[in-house]
């Protein structure tokens, strides 16, 4: 398939559908981690197109909405300090810290700037030499390569003023947290592509193998997504659990030997706090000795800050599927994409988000929904 057309026909999506339903004669839940997989079915109703037997969990795979709070914090500290230049992808400027967000620090007059890459924060390092650069490196497995490049970069070029406030997540440590926690009803996972694209399948066999459960790589669009769901349902109406590629155009089995390279080099494993949920094992990445120079953390003495979650805020029960966002009570009424309780209301691939966005219980105007959408975007 060359169009992305293709991936949203919907006599084909009509097919998969009809072979899941009747293939399904049992109830099974299935958890997405991906955060453009949770809104692509919510967007596209394909929650509410499947059988009743299929029930789709949204996991924590929004990974500006898993950032641990006090990172936020250390990331407000270091913006509105004198001679930062402060860089971040545009969907963390809304993420609620303890009492403000980066728009905020902004405009108090902090210089925070939006950037479309790490190696755009290196490009301003290297022309604002007596600034501190600092970049926000937060996300999965997707975004590590590049970040990685940008401080070996750095490192190569002698900039003694480009730093990354580090905050790293894997999906496989969550996979098992997820699947050891007492109230986890999963029974499969469709793993995130892009994930797969760089990391390969490698660790999955074992997850697959020691819980019992499908893991299908699936992709973002419509079909992918139905595609997955058919291969995770008919697995376990077969019995089996193993690791399937439904997204093969993308992603091969020892993923980016030369990202993969490039991550070993720079990070190394660390144990991580997620938003929401709290401690999981190994389950991100840190900068090694030899890029610890360039840790925003040490750099600007931030790593004493710690903060608690405000307690009306439910999103950590969202990002482990034990609620849908709009069972709590906050949605929509004192939890919107303008005045955010959590990250998950306000990132643009969290779930409250996409609830909020797609399902609305009066069909919005154009207008409405243009003005809802540069709540989610804004201009910085």
């Amino acid at each position: 398939m060359k169009y992305l057309d293709e991936f949203n026909d919907p006599d084909l999506a009509r097919r998969l559908l009809d072979e899941i339903r009747a293939t399904a004669t049992r109830p099974w839940a299935l958890m997405e981690v991906c955060g453009g997989q949770t809104h692509s079915i919510i967007r596209h109703g394909i929650d509410q197109l499947l059988p009743e037997q299929v029930e789709l969990i949204h996991g924590p795979g929004c990974p500006v909405c898993v950032t641990p709070l006090e990172v936020i914090d250390r990331a407000l500290e270091i913006a509105s300090r004198p001679g930062v230049i402060f860089c971040s992808f545009g969907d963390m400027l809304r993420v609620p810290g303890s009492d403000r967000d980066l728009f905020r620090v902004k405009g108090e007059g902090g210089d925070v700037r939006v950037v479309y890459s790490p190696l755009d924060a290196l490009e301003l390092a290297r022309r604002n030499p007596d600034r501190e650069v600092v970049f926000f490196a937060i996300g999965f497995e997707t975004t590590a390569p590049a970040n990685a490049m940008a401080v070996h970069q750095a490192r190569r070029l002698g900039l003694i003023n480009f730093s990354l406030l580090v905050s790293h997540v894997r999906v496989p440590p969550a996979i098992e947290a997820i699947m050891t926690a007492p109230a986890c009803r999963v029974q499969g996972f469709l793993a995130a592509g892009h994930v797969c694209s760089v990391m390969g399948t490698a660790e999955y066999p074992r997850l697959a193998e020691r819980f019992r459960v499908p893991v299908v790589v699936t992709g973002f669009e419509p079909l992918d997504v139905l595609d997955g769901i058919r291969l995770a349902v008919r697995q376990l109406e077969r019995g089996e659990h193993r690791v399937e590629n439904a997204y093969a155009r993308a992603v091969r089995e020892d993923g980016n030997p030369a990202a993969l390279r490039m991550i070993e080099e720079v990070f190394e494993v660390t144990d991580r706090n997620w938003r929401g949920i709290g401690p999981i094992p190994a389950s991100g990445w840190r900068l090694t000795d030899t890029f610890r120079a360039y840790d925003a953390e040490h750099r600007f003495d931030v790593t004493g800050i710690r903060t608690e979650e405000p307690a009306e805020c439910r999103s950590g029960e969202v990002l482990q599927g034990l609620i849908k966002p709009t069972e709590c009570a906050a949605f929509g009424s004192t939890c919107t994409p303008r005045t955010p309780l959590g990250a998950t209301m306000v990132s643009s691939e969290g779930a409250c988000a996409a609830y909020y966005l797609y399902r609305r219980m009066n069909a919005p105007t154009p207008q409405a929904e243009r003005a809802e959408r540069e709540e989610m975007n804004p201009v910085a």
